[in-house]
């Protein structure tokens, strides 16, 4: 799914189509370990049990790229729909990271872009290939907390959100073309990954990551993604990937991800243009809308909650 100002982070999901800061203190943010090495964090759902989301990647751009109309209709449907907390999806500064944690791109981009009162809420991030390129400890740091309380980003962690455990992977270490020395690439959070996946006892299972398994964007399918992450999603129930990077809307879908018969990817929508995505989710049920930068809805997709999860 792509959204965003430089371009939108494309979904991929679960399904038989697809893939902040009021009060971050409110939230109550709890650090646990889990599995090996990811970190847990603590987010509770509505009283009521539900839970809602938008999604936003490729973004930091100072505003251009359409990225300040972006935020405005994020925060009206952020309102409208009383989100919990935001997702970025990666490359979250261009076109080089951030220098520092003193880099004031972190606050042109970021603080004074998303201002709306329903994004002040809790911004859960992972990295993207873009963010490489600069100071990545800088963007990791909890320095940056303490100028914008809302930004958590970590390499690889998980949210617990009670109805849905949300697992963020740094996938760019799995992308060779990234490497100057391929050899020496360590898969260190994949492990890690599976563990955590097959340990879950969550209702949805939704895996957020920057760059696409599947894609009918320009960049195409990442074989590595393919190869190595596709087949943990499948085997451990895994109901959406959600990533960035492709600087469009799109949603891929296999509707029974080949547990009864084999089936290929079907593509249910795609837009070359910025926007975003909002989720909806209760025990049973799972709603999915793209927004333009006009904040017109372009796709609607929901599905029940079934026995196999559709990834």
């Amino acid at each position: 799914m792509a959204a965003g100002g430089g371009g939108f982070s494309r979904w991929r999901g679960g399904g038989s189509p697809p893939v902040l800061l009021l009060a971050l203190t409110a939230v109550g943010l709890q650090l646990l370990l889990a599995s090996a090495e990811l970190q847990r964090v603590a987010h509770p759902a509505k009283n009521d049990g539900s839970l809602s989301v938008l999604v936003v990647g490729d973004w930091g751009r100072r505003g251009g790229y359409n990225q300040s109309k972006v935020a405005a209709q994020m925060g009206r449907v952020g309102e409208k729909l009383d989100i919990d907390f935001i997702i970025s999806t990666g490359d979250n500064f261009y076109d080089t990271g951030i220098r520092s944690v003193e880099d004031r791109a972190f606050e042109e981009s970021f603080t004074d872009i998303y201002t709306a009162s329903s994004l002040q809420k809790p911004w859960y991030a992972v990295l993207g290939n873009h963010d490489y390129h600069g100071d990545v400890l800088a963007q990791l740091s909890p320095a940056l907390r303490e100028i914008d309380r809302r930004w958590i980003c970590m390499r690889s962690f998980i949210v617990d959100a009670e109805v849905a455990e949300f697992f963020f992977v740094d996938t760019v270490p799995f992308v060779l073309r990234y490497w100057k020395h391929p050899g020496l690439r360590r898969y260190d959070w994949r492990g890690d990954l599976e563990a955590a996946l097959r340990a879950s006892p969550a209702r949805w299972k939704i895996v957020v990551g920057h760059n696409p398994i599947r894609s009918a964007s320009v960049h195409g399918n990442t074989k590595e993604l393919d190869e190595l992450l596709l087949p943990v999603l499948k085997a451990n129930d895994v109901d959406l990937y959600i990533n960035g990077h492709d600087h469009c809307l799109e949603h891929i879908s296999s509707n029974d991800r080949g547990v009864f018969k084999p089936n290929a990817d079907r593509l249910m929508f795609f837009y070359d243009g910025q926007g975003f995505l909002s989720i909806q989710l209760t025990r049973d049920r799972l709603k999915l809308a793209f927004h333009d930068v006009a904040g017109e809805v372009l796709h609607r997709w929901s599905t029940a909650k079934a026995l196999h999860p559709f990834i």
